[in-house]
């Protein structure tokens, strides 16, 4: 059974259907700043929708190693996020406090809404599926760090201190 499907289109293969655990995953572990992304070992990131040419919306199959995070506890201002647990037992961190999740759950971040992070306080990997829109304008705020990120006309994040000088 082929683990990629394409049809041709417009001068250029695009995957129909693919195995998303055999997407490649992210080269860099992460965007933010290096003294915040070491703190993201053990995440590995397979961007799906893009392999789709998605651009509304993304979704990562993403893995988290024993004592893998997430991401730095966030919320966006206009962007929605959704996870989707399908392997192991994460534990969801907000701003309400802590809750074990299992395959199967799953959560909902609306834009403005809750800081929130997966953490795998576990000694089995988690694997789950994460779901983002891609609104323009978006500016995401760390309230446990001296971080803010503002998406860039180029859809890019650039990362500041909350004072607004760059890192």
């Amino acid at each position: 059974m082929e683990k990629t499907q394409t049809v041709q289109g417009a001068g250029q293969a695009a995957a129909v259907a693919v195995e998303a655990a055999l997407a490649a995953p992210r080269t860099r572990p992460s965007n933010y700043p290096e003294q915040f992304a070491l703190r993201m070992a053990g995440r590995e990131k397979r961007p799906l929708g893009d392999l789709f040419g998605l651009t509304n919306f993304g979704v990562n199959l993403t893995r988290l190693s024993p004592g893998a995070s997430s991401a730095l506890r966030h919320r966006h201002s206009r962007q929605d996020e959704f996870i989707y647990v399908l392997e192991g037992e994460p534990t969801l961190i907000t701003d309400e406090g802590e809750a074990k999740l299992r395959p199967g759950m799953c959560a909902g971040f609306a834009a403005g809404g809750t800081a929130h992070y997966l953490r795998n306080d576990t000694g089995c990997d988690v694997l789950y599926i994460e779901v983002g829109d891609r609104t323009p304008g978006d500016e995401v705020t760390y309230p446990d760090d001296d971080l803010r990120a503002e998406m860039a006309s180029d859809g890019k994040y650039r990362f500041v201190r909350k004072n607004g000088s760059p890192w």
